[in-house]
């Protein structure tokens, strides 16, 4: 009866999906926690707090926790905005289609163009945090040289080995099809979750002060930035974080009962990490030794957790953090994977008829997942004798990220003014999730929040782009690159054109003749 209702739910979602201009070829397995797992596993906040806390802590101390509500509240805005658009258009690709059909296709190809961009760096970025972690745990994980530091010559090389083997695994993952994908990544997502639960119980049970030590504002006060350029440098910290949740959205036609399972997940990948990572960092700040020996700013929540945890909880712990950083980069890859594959389908990439294939048999994407792991790999390249930029990569990137959700938000905003919105939402079927007449609000402060966090990314600090003061060029890495993404984008797309018209012109000349 079971695998009766299953195969009924199937037909109905595969017949929506016919509805909305596109036949069934990717296979349905996702179940509501899978389609979660998703979302959360992009975010990871025990990856990413892991390594980002001692970067807000160095800029506003205990202070900078205030950072995090408040990036949580804008991007739970613009969230809200995407669980309309997933209930509504429960398609792969779900930021370049979203964009398309409310933007035209010139905003949906530059919002799939530079989020999918972004994600491969993303990958890159979260492969090469293995070389923080696994070098701890046992010497052996350092294959090349003596020295682990990320930054040291010998430990940029060796990051770039163990990422790129982390890469490997994740696109034959991917390729293997999307039903172990996402028992992978379910497993791990749980490992996590009982991580973060299990390290905010444990700090808590050590706190040394109170939670009102978050109400300390001596560092930004004393900062060199002053009170607000403190608190605007480290809120990147949380911004770097809170990125990735509309994965669910990604996944939606292999999703079962989409147009009511992504806009909750999406929702729930938030909001749950959100409040998780909050209690993480004021357990942390409640449990540290000490606030003012320079270690919270140089060595963050390792430092902390080595003290209340001691040496082999500490490497239990690690070992964990490992598990959620390889979910974390299979995640990342499987969206950008669907992502391209959804672009290629419209015949909107270079190569888009070996792209847009799908394998009969385990039905993904496979040539999608191998571009994506194997662009990875090349910018994970990069690091070795140029650490700084690729650290600078993996900023820009995010600033790309916010500027892709802005072309969803913004002609989102424009439906909402237009009217168009609201004949939308009387074609779909009931009971689908909708902000009601909330939805114009929170749209305008979603598309002012996007804003000026793409403002506050792309700012020209030293701080953030050239810590070392040696390359002056990399302040302006943010406007230069995403500069050069655009143009590249724009000849990109010129070619495309070019091959689609000679195409036509072709078919009409068989015609004629």
């Amino acid at each position: 009866m079971t695998s009766t209702l299953s195969t009924t739910a199937n037909r109905t979602d595969d017949a929506d999906l016919t509805a909305l201009g596109y036949q069934p070829t990717l296979h349905r397995k996702l179940g509501r926690y899978a389609s979660f797992a998703a979302g959360f596993s992009f975010v990871s906040i025990l990856t990413t707090i892991f390594q980002l806390f001692a970067f807000g802590y160095s800029f506003a101390g205990p202070a900078f926790f205030w950072t995090w509500p408040v990036v949580l509240v804008g991007q739970l805005l613009v969230a809200l905005n995407f669980a309309e658009l997933a209930a509504r258009y429960p398609l792969s690709g779900a930021v370049y289609q979203w964009s398309r059909r409310m933007g035209g296709e010139v905003v949906g190809w530059f919002a799939g163009w530079f989020m999918s961009i972004a994600q491969v760096i993303t990958a890159a970025a979260a492969a090469i945090a293995l070389q923080v972690v696994l070098p701890q745990l046992w010497e052996g994980f350092q294959l090349v040289g003596g020295d682990p530091a990320l930054t040291s010559p010998t430990g940029a090389a060796n990051a770039v080995i163990l990422g790129a083997i982390l890469l490997v695994l994740t696109t034959v993952i991917n390729c293997l099809g999307v039903k172990l994908m996402s028992h992978v990544n379910s497993i791990g997502v749980t490992c996590e979750i009982v991580g973060v639960a299990a390290v905010i119980l444990a700090l808590f049970s050590a706190a040394q002060r109170g939670p009102e030590v978050v109400a300390d504002v001596s560092v930004v006060t004393t900062s060199d930035l002053g009170a607000v350029g403190a608190f605007l440098v480290s809120g990147l910290m949380a911004a770097y974080v809170m990125v990735g949740f509309n994965s669910a959205g990604e996944l939606s036609e292999e999703t079962k009962n989409p147009r009511k399972t992504a806009p909750r997940t999406i929702l729930s990948a938030l909001i749950i990490s959100g409040i998780g990572g909050g209690l993480m960092i004021i357990a942390a700040l409640m449990a540290a030794p000490s606030l003012d020996d320079g270690r919270l700013a140089t060595e963050g929540l390792p430092y902390v957790l080595t003290a209340v945890l001691g040496t082999f909880w500490g490497k239990v712990l690690l070992v964990d953090v490992a598990i959620a950083i390889f979910v974390c980069t299979l995640a990342i890859q499987t969206a950008g994977s669907r992502l391209v594959f959804s672009m290629a389908r419209d015949g909107k990439l270079p190569a888009s008829a070996s792209l847009a294939k799908v394998h009969a048999k385990r039905g993904t994407p496979m040539w999608p997942s191998i571009a994506i792991g194997a662009l990875a790999v090349g910018i994970l390249a990069i690091n070795i004798g140029n650490s700084a930029l690729f650290t600078t990569l993996c900023s820009v990137c995010i600033v790309m990220v916010y500027l892709a959700y802005l072309m969803v938000t913004v002609p989102q905003l424009l439906s909402r003014f237009r009217g168009d919105w609201d004949r939308v939402g009387q074609t779909m079927p009931a009971g689908l999730f909708s902000l009601g007449r909330w939805g114009l609000p929170v749209n305008i402060l979603a598309v002012l929040y996007g804003a000026l966090m793409v403002i506050n990314l792309s700012w020209p600090r030293p701080e953030v782009y050239d810590p070392s003061g040696e390359h002056g060029i990399l302040l302006f890495s943010a406007p230069i690159m995403v500069s050069a993404v655009l143009v590249l984008g724009i000849w990109v797309r010129r070619n495309i054109r070019i091959r689609e018209n000679k195409a036509a012109m072709a078919t009409e000349s068989a015609t004629a003749a």
